[in-house]
């Protein structure tokens, strides 16, 4: 479990204890339902919370994902926030089942880092990328430059990230995550070949988003 969850399980737990000697105690049906329903919530927190190891790709051409879940949209989209060309989109839609920690696509230096307050739209519509809350991260290094938005949904009401813009960064590592269902946006710029398809499942920090080509 990640650090963001281990407060919250804590809590639940203490409440679902409490919950527990009050049935025990009285036997009453309103503590036993508290009793399940606190056993439930904190079953929900530790899956939801929960940070595997991952293998990382060591080759320095790979693009990995920044997230868990499932491409929704890939599009041919003009960034002009930190790229400022043309681009491919990956959307990458989070349901409340995978897992949240958002990691680092390429290593590199963090050179845009921006916070953008916005709507709370349900993330796999095609206008959250542009409307709701979002923070977006811009990388480089000396083989190319991305960048990617952590966007809120319609549940995710809190955007985690342990960055700020100069840090050095490396592939895979976790920097932060988004809570209760997103969506994760990555911009690629056109000399990253795309390797991924819409429908697909991506695993943060080991599946191959696109690959670097030193030839374009």
């Amino acid at each position: 479990m990640n650090r963001e969850g281990i407060k919250l399980f804590s809590g639940m737990l203490v409440l679902t204890a409490g919950f527990t000697a009050g049935a025990m105690v009285t036997a009453h049906l309103f503590f036993k339902i508290l009793t399940i329903a606190g056993v439930l919530l904190t079953a929900f927190v530790m899956a939801f919370f929960r940070d595997p190891e991952r293998t990382i790709p060591e080759e320095a051409n790979l693009v990995v994902s920044p997230a868990d879940g499932k491409i929704i949209e890939i599009v041919d989209e003009e960034e002009q926030d930190f790229i400022g060309a043309p681009t491919t989109r990956v959307s990458i839609f989070l349901s409340i089942f995978d897992v949240h920690i958002n990691r680092i696509p390429i290593s590199g230096r963090v050179a845009y880092l921006k916070y953008r307050p916005g709507a709370f739209l349900q993330a796999f519509k095609k206008e959250a990328s542009l409307k709701n809350e979002q923070t977006i991260i811009g990388i480089e290094n000396t083989n190319t430059k991305l960048l990617f938005k952590q966007i809120a949904g319609i549940l995710a009401r809190r955007i985690v990230c342990n960055l700020k813009e100069g840090d050095e960064v490396k592939k895979g590592m976790r920097f932060g995550m988004i809570k209760f269902g997103s969506r994760v946006d990555i911009f690629l710029p056109k000399n990253i070949d795309l390797k991924v398809r819409i429908g697909q499942k991506v695993q943060g920090g080991t599946s191959i988003i696109g690959v670097i080509n030193h030839d374009s």
